[in-house]
Formats: structure tokens, C-alpha cells, sequence
């Protein structure tokens, strides 16, 4: 018993244990409450229970945002704000890719929510993975953090000059060497991943995959594709691992629920692209400005007041251009 003390306050990745612990307790709730008591039963979502789900899960994100800034400060709190308004924007932006993907493989909204849950899932682990990778390099190669911003300015005006394109399900080498290498029915069993089936020639009884589980890895890597700026964009913004992940994960567990809202009106948007752009310019250009005034850091209540301003920017100007576009 004497030892329990000095476990849970020994230091993992910069923090007690027991802060990874309350993290992590919170987000097994969630998941336990989602699956458990939420969806148990399979059935379409609703857009007004979308919304209501939504309005949860960002509640709950900005509660541990105040918990962290009690905490760790006004500084952290800031940057764990900050990070969890760009990630979830930048989660905002796959709604569309996520859309494509379920129309190309015609999936009934009800079967959606099952897909998105354990996408979810699949996200908190590979986010894990990248974000102590990220962590352990930049600690001993700080001068990845200027390449990072870099890359970010980069990615940022790219993204404002040549705007975006379409995926193109078809054409996704994934999806052409899953057909290549796995058994996959055409049609759709249900909520199964996969199923037993007779192999027509022979009559020998063959496990195939279902478009279900197929549209499920294409998902996830479309979150590995994102990540590529995600990860730099909250590694500019700070190095502290436990708001790097906490920022991400909360955000990114409002997606689901947000989904079946969004996915309806995610054409009226058509400006959160540009916004976002700017958002990765300025989340670049900080680190080199703060080198130009002599900061030691970026004010991170500035950071956070920019990014608000340029994500609410884009939000409304997108609103108020397409208040007339028919439902």
C-alpha cells in the first residue's frame, strides 16, 4: 500500500500516471456508454440525435479542457483549446472522404454508426502509436519542429491555391490490393465484417470479407492520411504528449456523432477549406515568428484567439453564401 502513491505520481511522458489514468477512464466510459447503453440495439441515428450527441461529446472535451487548464495552467489550457479547435476542424474535413467512402459501397445509415465506432477505436490506438513516435523524436530532434511548420505552411498554401479534389474510391491502391489478396462478397451481409460462405466451384466452405469491413480499413486510412497534417499541426501548437493526445482524442470522438448531422449539410461549407488553410499557414509561421521576436514561446492565448477567429470566419462567410442554397 505504501507504494500506491509513488505508482500513480511517477511520471509517464512528462505527467503523473494518474492523469493518463483519469484520461483514459473518461474515454472508456464513453466508449462503454456509446456501445453499451447508447447504440446497444442496431438502428438508424437521427440528425436531431446526432446533434444531441454532439453537443455531449464536445461538452465533455471542453470540461477536460478546463480540468487541464485547473490543472496545468492557463498555458496548457490554452493549448490544449487550441489543439482540440484544429483537430476537430481538420475532423470536420473528413466528413466528406467518410461520406464518399459510404455512398461508393452503398451503406445504409443504419450500419454506419457500427463502421464509425470501431473506426474510432482503430484511431485511438494509431494515434497513440504516431503521436509517441512524434513525441520521442521531437525530444530528441527539436529542429524537426521547424521542418514540421514548414510542411504545414506548405501543405496550407497548397490547400488555398489548388483548392481540393475528390477521392476517387475506385482508383485507391488500398482498396485494389484488398481485392487482390482477400475473398470480399459484393453485396453487404448485414452488420457483419465478415461471413462463412460455400465457395461456388468446389462447395468447401470459405471466409470472406463483406464491403462492410472493406469500407472500414479505407477509413482508417484515410485518418493515417489526415494524421499527416494533424500531427504536425498540434506538435506546432505544443510538445506536450498528454495534450497532444488528449486534444486529438477528444476531438476526434465527437466525429462519430457529429457524422450523421454534418454529412447532410457538409456542402454548405465550402469555405472551411479555405479557412483551414489559413489555419496551417499561421500554425507554421509561429514557431519562425517567435524566433523573429525573440519569444521563447508563441503566446498560446493568441493562438487560440487567431485560430477561433479564422475557424469562425470560415463557418459563417460559408453560412451566409449558401443561406440560399435549396435544402
Amino acid at each position: 500500500m505504501d507504494m500506491f502513491p509513488e505508482i500513480v505520481t511517477a511520471l509517464w511522458m512528462g505527467k503523473p500516471i494518474w492523469m493518463w489514468a483519469a484520461f483514459m477512464g473518461v474515454v472508456l466510459t464513453l466508449l462503454v456508454l456509446d456501445l453499451g447503453l447508447f447504440h446497444r440495439n442496431l438502428r438508424e441515428i437521427s440528425v436531431r440525435e446526432s446533434l444531441m450527441m454532439s453537443a455531449f461529446y464536445i461538452g465533455i472535451g471542453l470540461l477536460f479542457g478546463a480540468w487541464v487548464w485547473f490543472e496545468l495552467g492557463a498555458q496548457s489550457g490554452e493549448e490544449y483549446l487550441t489543439g482540440f479547435l484544429v483537430e476537430k476542424t481538420l475532423a470536420m474535413d473528413n466528413v466528406f472522404v467518410i461520406s464518399l467512402i459510404f455512398t461508393y459501397f452503398a451503406v445504409p445509415r443504419v450500419y454506419q454508426h457500427r463502421v464509425l465506432f470501431w473506426g474510432i477505436l482503430g484511431v485511438i490506438v494509431l494515434r497513440a502509436i504516431m503521436i509517441g513516435l512524434g513525441a520521442t523524436l521531437v525530444a530528441e530532434y527539436h529542429w524537426l519542429l521547424y521542418v514540421f511548420a514548414a510542411f504545414l505552411i506548405a501543405t496550407g498554401i497548397k490547400m488555398l491555391v489548388m483548392g481540393d479534389h475528390d477521392m476517387d474510391v475506385e482508383a485507391n491502391p488500398v482498396l485494389r490490393l484488398m481485392r487482390r489478396t482477400m475473398r470480399i462478397t459484393p453485396q453487404l451481409h448485414g452488420e457483419k465484417f465478415f461471413v462463412t460462405k460455400a465457395e461456388p466451384a468446389t462447395g468447401k466452405m470459405l471466409r470472406y470479407a463483406t464491403p462492410l469491413f472493406v469500407a472500414l480499413v479505407l477509413i482508417e486510412v484515410v485518418d493515417l492520411i489526415f494524421a499527416v497534417d494533424s500531427i504536425p499541426a498540434i506538435f506546432a501548437i505544443t510538445t506536450d504528449p498528454y495534450i497532444v493526445y488528449t486534444s486529438n482524442i477528444f476531438a476526434i470522438l465527437g466525429l462519430r456523432a457529429l457524422y450523421f448531422a454534418l454529412a447532410a449539410v457538409i456542402d454548405r461549407f465550402v469555405y472551411l477549406k479555405q479557412a483551414l488553410a489559413l489555419v496551417l499557414i499561421f500554425i507554421g509561421s509561429k514557431i519562425f515568428v517567435a524566433d523573429l521576436m525573440g519569444w521563447e514561446k508563441f503566446p498560446a492565448s493568441v493562438s487560440l484567439g487567431v485560430t477561433a477567429g479564422l475557424i469562425a470566419g470560415g463557418i459563417i462567410y460559408s453560412l451566409m453564401r449558401t443561406r440560399t442554397q435549396p435544402a
